[in-house]
């Protein structure tokens, strides 16, 4: 067997288990497609995700529903006002063994698990929230002067109320930017909130089964990795990401008139791992311009600081993502210079 047809099997198995897996997650969450194919993405990109929506859409569903078509070990963290630091990450208590003789033993937090639901973060104080981030980057945590490794595969998929709602600490930007997606839960339409009520109200309520595991997960990771994206697809996705930022002369104008600060190059490397498991899933061995349009939003939408003026007018980052994605294309002149 030649090395492309091997890599070509590998794509192949990866859209077909891929595929299977987003049928499962369809049994369980309804009406949010969208939604359920960008979380994936990023979890094969080996990135963590921020949910966005008011309560009740399912958000906090579709990561128990995942953990368990993964076959992933499962924890949930509730985030609140009075939760500290030490009830994520754990602590050191007071044990005695047999001869009655006292030491200290780490007691492990919810951190240490493959998935990590952070549900409502936005619930909880700035310094509990800042215990992520660690994790999050380095995939460890530091307690009592030692460091400790988190299970592989690790990710942290963030619920999050919107920041207008009461109550509520608005995560800083420096945590933002360690979310590889944020992606926004919109409300269901009629059709979709019928299906929600015949699956949920009746004698039998589906449960997902599993479809990988950890090893094929990692696997499936690194063979995403693996796939080229040309120097013109890289030039692409850095023009997107400089035509962000307000002081570019290639911004389009209301970029310059309403952000204050654009996306950092982590939303460049967010493009291009998200694009490359999109590459797969279209099965394709390559990454395509498409791709990495196709990643655009979830990608940058939190990377993006507005200015006071962008503020007061209510413009939204959408609106504004759409603009920089309609100014910038493969073949624009700002891409060709660099070309």
């Amino acid at each position: 067997m030649t090395e492309s047809s091997d890599v070509a099997q590998q794509a192949a198995q990866f859209r077909e288990r891929l595929t299977a897996l987003e049928a499962e997650l369809g049994r369980i969450v309804v009406g949010n497609q969208a939604v359920v194919r960008q979380t994936l993405v990023a979890i094969l990109a080996g990135g963590h995700v921020l949910l966005e929506g008011v309560p009740g859409m399912g958000k906090t569903l579709l990561c128990r529903s995942l953990s368990e078509a993964l076959d992933l070990e499962f924890r949930r963290i509730q985030f609140t006002p009075d939760l500290m630091p030490a009830d994520i990450l754990g602590t050191l208590v007071v044990t005695e063994d047999e001869n009655g003789r006292k030491g200290f033993e780490f007691q492990p937090g919810p951190i240490f698990g493959n998935l990590v639901l952070a549900d409502e973060i936005n619930r909880a104080t700035p310094k509990t929230q800042s215990a992520l981030l660690e994790a999050m980057q380095e995939g460890r945590v530091t307690t009592a002067g030692e460091q400790r490794s988190l299970p592989q595969p690790f990710f942290v998929l963030a619920t999050q109320n919107p920041i207008e709602m009461e109550g509520t600490y608005p995560l800083p930007e420096a945590q933002l930017d360690r979310f590889l997606f944020k992606i926004d839960v919109a409300a269901q339409g009629v059709d979709a909130l019928v299906e929600i009520l015949k699956r949920t109200t009746g004698a039998d309520v589906p449960v997902p089964s599993a479809v990988l595991n950890a090893e094929q997960l990692l696997r499936f990771r690194a063979l995403a990795r693996d796939v080229p994206a040309a120097e013109p697809v890289l030039r692409y996705a850095a023009s997107l990401i400089r035509a962000t930022h307000p002081d570019a002369e290639e911004s389009p104008e209301r970029i310059k008139r309403f952000v204050r600060f654009g996306s950092s190059p982590r939303g460049a490397q967010a493009l291009i791992l998200g694009a490359k498991v999109q590459a797969l899933l279209a099965g394709r061995a390559h990454v395509d311009p498409s791709d990495v349009r196709d990643v655009a939003k979830p990608a940058l939408r939190h990377r993006m600081l507005l200015n006071f003026e962008g503020e007061a007018e209510g413009v939204k980052v959408e609106e504004l993502l759409d603009d920089v994605l309609a100014h910038v294309s493969p073949v624009s002149p700002a891409v060709q210079r660099l070309l």
